[in-house]
C-alpha cells in the first residue's frame, strides 16, 4: 500500500500575513535560483519546491514554468 505523507509550508517570518501571493511567488523564484546555483537534486532546494508548490494555484505555477522555459519569466533567476 503507497503512503502519502502530506504537507503544507511552514511558517515564514517573512510573510506574516494571511495573502500568501509573495510568499508563493518568492519560493517559486528561489527554488529556480537554488537549482541553478547547485542542481536540482540538491536537497535544500527541495524545500522551496514543497513551499510553492503547497501556496501556488497550479495554474500560476504552470505559467510560470513555461515562462522560464521560454526565457520570458519577468525575474532574474541567476544565483
Amino acid at each position: 500500500m503507497l503512503t502519502l505523507k502530506l504537507q503544507t509550508a511552514g511558517f515564514d517570518a517573512r510573510f506574516p500575513n494571511q495573502n500568501q501571493t509573495k510568499h508563493c511567488w518568492q519560493n517559486f523564484v528561489d527554488y529556480h535560483k537554488c537549482v541553478n546555483a547547485k542542481g536540482e537534486e540538491f536537497a535544500p532546494c527541495q524545500q522551496f519546491k514543497r513551499a510553492y508548490q503547497s501556496l501556488c494555484p497550479n495554474e500560476w505555477t504552470n505559467k510560470w514554468s513555461e515562462q522560464v522555459e521560454n526565457g520570458t519569466f519577468p525575474a532574474s533567476l541567476d544565483p
